[in-house]
């Protein structure tokens, strides 16, 4: 319905073992180690780069998603509510003057690549905007965790994420659990709530993240985590990329639409790792990602 067959927060200061591979662009090694970044993905569930995109080229896409965003509030429909003044918004690509420059940066795909295998689909681009007054969200991953995590132990999506500002500890840092992709059971509400009984685990291990511009990371979304409160008076906004391997189905809670002519402007080497519909004309985007439960904060 959504797509043809050609076809969710925190860049991230690396830990101390990781520095040679995951610091700044300038003495990453041409060939990133894939060892290390399955290493990251499969033991914290997170990992990033920082310094990977110029702040110019970020400021335009603070400036596009401030555009995209009060478009998306003026529509019915057209902005998810994640909890108090925290919005969702799904986007079309050709709408992000940035797109290209995302997905063909090196790290990037060589992180698709490395965990996603090298017929990786990008399924997903939106933008999360906690604003002035968020509460903390519920503890939750982003989804109900797929067969192939739960039996198989294979991650088989992946969420990049790129702040447009300078996080600071007062605007509600992104938070995460490390190593709780791997955590499921009955008692998870939607496959996506733990139990409140599991909440001092999380706090036991969480970190919070406060990149820069020009940073970026790329989690297991099943990775448990939360915005918390934002009390200054300022959004932080942050890009979303959402890639599958082959075998996964999140595309079906999208709508990647290219039209005719941005379709053909594409390298075909692009557009195959791309998961759309060609339209005429770019059509509203129904946001059906909806995550049950973060209508509230949580204290």
């Amino acid at each position: 319905m959504r797509h043809n067959g050609h076809g969710h927060e925190a860049a991230l200061t690396p830990k101390q073992s990781n520095e040679g591979l995951l610091s700044t662009p300038q003495q990453v090694a041409p060939r990133y180690d894939t060892a290390a970044i399955m290493g990251g993905l499969y033991g914290d569930g997170i990992i990033g780069l920082k310094g990977a995109f110029e702040r110019s080229w970020v400021q335009q896409v603070g400036q596009d998603i401030k555009v995209l965003f009060q478009e998306a509030l003026a529509r019915p429909g057209g902005a998810l509510g994640r909890g108090p003044n925290r919005y969702y918004v799904e986007i079309h690509p050709e709408r992000l003057s940035g797109f290209l420059h995302l997905i063909t940066h090196p790290w990037v795909m060589a992180v698709c690549e490395a965990v996603l295998g090298p017929d990786y689909k990008i399924v997903e681009l939106g933008f999360d905007v906690p604003g002035p007054g968020a509460q903390n969200q519920p503890w939750h991953r982003d989804f109900p965790s797929p067969q192939e995590t739960l039996r198989g132990r294979r991650l088989n999506s992946l969420a990049f994420n790129l702040t447009t500002v300078d996080v600071t500890e007062d605007m509600g840092p992104f938070e995460i659990a490390p190593g709780t992709q791997w955590d499921a059971g009955p008692d998870f509400e939607h496959g996506m709530f733990p139990p409140k009984s599991h909440y001092p685990r999380y706090q036991e291990r969480a970190q919070r993240k406060m990149p820069k511009m020009g940073d970026i990371s790329a989690r297991s979304a099943l990775t448990i985590h939360r915005g918390t409160a934002n009390q200054s008076d300022k959004s932080r906004p942050v890009l979303v990329l959402g890639v599958d391997a082959p075998c996964a189905r999140n595309a079906d809670r999208h709508d990647l639409q290219l039209t005719r002519r941005y379709h053909d402007s594409l390298p075909p080497e692009v557009r195959r790792h791309l998961t759309y519909r060609v339209v005429e004309e770019l059509q509203p985007i129904e946001q059906v990602h909806t995550i049950e439960g973060l209508v509230m904060g949580d204290a």
